[in-house]
């Protein structure tokens, strides 16, 4: 429920602070007194997009500040969803800057429109005759049969089923969609597929068989060089084994006198030790070296298969060749594996279907139970309102379509007089008979479901009095259960309040503001008296004033 409103330079308000009870509350005020201002302020409140029209000092900001005792409206789950901080007493505050820019704070945290007006209409509905239109609108029929037929519950689990055989559904048809491209592309993958599994790719492979090409074409070259190494290493007598061999004797010889011949001879030993190895392994590379064109051959076909393949796919590595190698497996695999996992898929489409019509049939046959009594209400409740020959024809039906809020359509239909013929309601309800039938409708919600804190703005607009009596006897029922507000002309209504509120005009330093003031009981005797006789009050007026209010 709203606890207190606070509004700062908006409009023609410079400054109103106001707190409010639990039950029926009732504004009154002459017409252009700023009752709409009221509504404005709040609207802002529950995420309308605010512009600098609305500052009536345009030098400094607008603020517009609201609580809320949210402890009955469960609303945890929407505050975490949101990321926002619960508490049971939650302070909304809305600032329009001089600079055109707007923002919000939901208990001091900043959030953008969508997320106050997703909570917006969980603490506030305002009621006006645009808002009648919703009787029109299936959604809307649907929720009001749904409340007396208790089917949270049970579109709760729909909603989930639903959401799931649409993945599952979306995700057959992209497999449907992939098959029919990979068959085009079947032949042309599996062909490039098997020129890389024949190929035998390894990983680095190139470059060892151009070092080996390179060998291999060159072998006489090799065989020469080697064998030139070998005489110079091994000649007896310029040979460089045999002229280290003599100098380490030599060195040997003084190694024992000095230090540093010893240090010599050492080193000598050392490069001798590394040539003798030096020529082991000439000797070993010119015994392995042999003439083979028949590896020739076969190294320079590899090379020309790797060559055409690097060219063929665009890459300059071996490794870029295996991936491209795995990447057309896997498609490959796929499209030969597609028709299983296309079956497979189609038993869990088929399965979440199942699940989908036995929760639908629930559903449909919990409306079913509930359209006699939706219809029982609204005919005795819109009798006693004046429409006593209202009747409606309500019917839900099963369809082959998957709804968001099941597999029915619903047929709601009015007919205002005897003998008349059945009609949608936006062709057969006048707009007061539609505000009877909203109200009518409120009220019915207002048993089976925590409602929303109710503002009716002027919903008695064209009504007698005896029928705004019974209107206002509705309000105060729905108060009950709920916070109602009624924006009225009607003292009849007036006088059925709680509380009672005036909104007025007063010219403060040659400006004019509005303001809003809770009126005590004498007050309100005045206020009715007022709204049935005019300024100039008479004491039938009083007399009259107070036998309503009493």
């Amino acid at each position: 429920m709203l606890t207190s409103l606070t509004i700062k330079n908006y409009a023609l308000i410079d400054h109103l602070q106001v707190n409010f009870n639990d039950g029926f509350t009732i504004i009154t005020g002459e017409t252009g007194a700023g009752k709409s201002i009221l509504l404005g302020g709040l609207s802002l409140i529950l995420g309308k997009r605010a512009d600098l029209s609305s500052l009536k000092d345009k030098d400094s900001k607008c603020i517009i500040e609201a609580v809320f005792n949210i402890s009955n409206y469960n609303l945890k789950s929407l505050f975490k969803v949101e990321d926002l901080d619960y508490d049971s007493q939650t302070i909304i505050r809305r600032e329009i800057l001089p600079s055109g820019k707007s923002r919000a704070f939901v208990n001091d945290s900043p959030v953008n429109l969508s997320s106050l007006q997703l909570l917006g209409t969980r603490l506030i509905d305002i009621h006006s005759q645009h808002q009648t239109l919703q009787l029109t609108q299936n959604d809307f029929q649907f929720q009001v049969i749904d409340a007396l037929a208790k089917n949270q519950k049970e579109l709760d689990v729909y909603t989930s089923e639903l959401a799931e055989y649409k993945q599952l559904n979306s995700d057959l048809e992209k497999l449907k969609n992939l098959k029919a491209d990979a068959i085009k592309e079947h032949d042309y993958n599996s062909f490039l597929l098997k020129e890389l599994i024949e190929a035998s790719l390894i990983d680095g492979e190139l470059e060892t068989l151009e070092e080996e090409y390179e060998t291999l074409n060159n072998i006489e070259d090799v065989k020469a060089h080697l064998s030139e190494a070998y005489h110079l290493l091994n000649d007896e007598q310029i040979g460089v084994v045999s002229i280290m061999a003599s100098l380490k004797n030599t060195l040997q010889k003084l190694s024992n006198l000095s230090s540093k011949y010893e240090e010599l001879y050492e080193r000598v030993n050392s490069s001798l030790i590394e040539i003798d190895d030096i020529f082991s392994e000439v000797d070993a590379q010119q015994g392995a070296v042999d003439v083979n064109p028949e590896r020739l051959e076969i190294v320079n076909t590899k090379l020309q298969t790797l060559n055409g393949l690097l060219q063929k796919h665009q890459v300059s590595s071996v490794s870029e060749l295996i991936e491209i190698r795995n990447s057309l497996k896997e498609k490959v695999d796929i499209t030969e594996n597609l028709d299983e996992t296309i079956k497979n898929k189609t038993i869990d489409v088929e399965k979440s279907v199942e699940k989908l019509d036995t929760i639908a049939a629930a559903i449909h046959s919990k409306r079913e139970k509930a359209i006699p009594s939706l219809i029982q209400q609204l005919q005795g409740t819109l009798s006693d309102l004046g429409m006593s020959n209202a009747q409606f024809s309500i019917d839900v039906s099963l369809s082959d379509s998957y709804h968001v809020n099941g597999k029915n359509t619903l047929s709601f239909l009015f007919s205002a007089n005897k003998g008349g013929s059945f009609n949608d309601l936006k062709k057969a309800a006048s707009g007061g008979e539609l505000s009877r039938i909203m109200l009518t409708i409120k009220l019915i919600l207002s048993n089976y479901t925590q409602l929303p804190t109710i503002m009716f703005d002027e919903i008695d607009t064209g009504v007698s009095g005896e029928i705004s009596n019974k209107m206002a006897d509705i309000m105060l029922q729905m108060s009950k259960n709920m916070q109602v507000f009624s924006i009225t002309h009607l003292p009849q209504i007036a006088a059925k309040g709680h509380s009672h509120f005036k909104v007025y005009k007063e010219d403060v330093s040659n400006i004019t503001e509005t303001k809003l003031v809770k009126l005590n009981h004498d007050d309100r005797i005045v206020e009715i008296a007022q709204m049935l006789g005019g300024t100039d009050l008479s004491s039938s007026a009083i007399a009259h004033a107070k036998e309503l209010l009493n």
